[in-house]
């Protein structure tokens, strides 16, 4: 669950269809979080850019939307990061029909393996066993169509795909994170 804080799903939707960026909230938060998970930095470019969203280069966002990515991108790497494990995948309300939220984490988990793949192998090359069967069972998810059948089963497994992204999201970022950081303090 998270704060009233954050960014929400609609608000990010309505400005990416402002901005005419040709990807939902979903697709776009999976992307950025991907990237970040992976070791990718932000600093010296725009976020669409990073994420080479078709169109990313021409895009100037007015300043609202930029100030909205640029809020985006803080609030994605300060959940990852969260030792309280607080991150959530943006995806629609809960209140939303079962089989639009299913297709939003489908998406996220999409735009979460191009971002991953986009940030770089250099710690990607020393993934775990573990992190590279979450990467295996993310591309799982991202291929799925799902089949509905009894709601509440159906709403059961859409929370047990939703934790488990969740979650090997986090154990991305912090092994990629510890991976880096070695060879920051090692002497030569």
């Amino acid at each position: 669950m998270t704060s009233t804080d954050f960014l929400g799903y609609d608000e990010l939707d309505a400005a990416l269809v402002r901005m005419r960026i040709g990807a939902d909230a979903s697709e776009l938060h999976g992307s950025l979080c991907g990237y970040l998970a992976g070791g990718g930095s932000l600093d010296k470019q725009p976020l669409l850019t990073a994420l080479e969203f078709e169109g990313g280069e021409a895009v100037v966002p007015a300043p609202h939307d930029q100030a909205l990515l640029e809020r985006l991108a803080t609030e994605s790497r300060g959940e990852l990061a969260d030792p309280e494990l607080g991150f959530e995948p943006l995806l629609p309300a809960d209140d939303r029909p079962l089989a639009e939220r299913a297709e939003a984490l489908v998406e996220w988990c999409r735009g979460f393996l191009g971002g991953f793949g986009l940030a770089g192998a250099g710690a990607h090359a020393q993934l775990s066993d573990e992190a590279q069967e979450i990467l295996r069972d993310l591309t799982t998810i991202a291929g799925s169509a799902f089949d509905f059948g009894d709601e509440s089963e159906d709403e059961d497994a859409l929370i047990e795909v939703h934790e488990f992204v969740r979650m090997g999201a986090m154990l991305l970022f912090a092994e990629c994170h510890s991976a880096q950081r070695p060879a920051n303090d090692t002497l030569h």
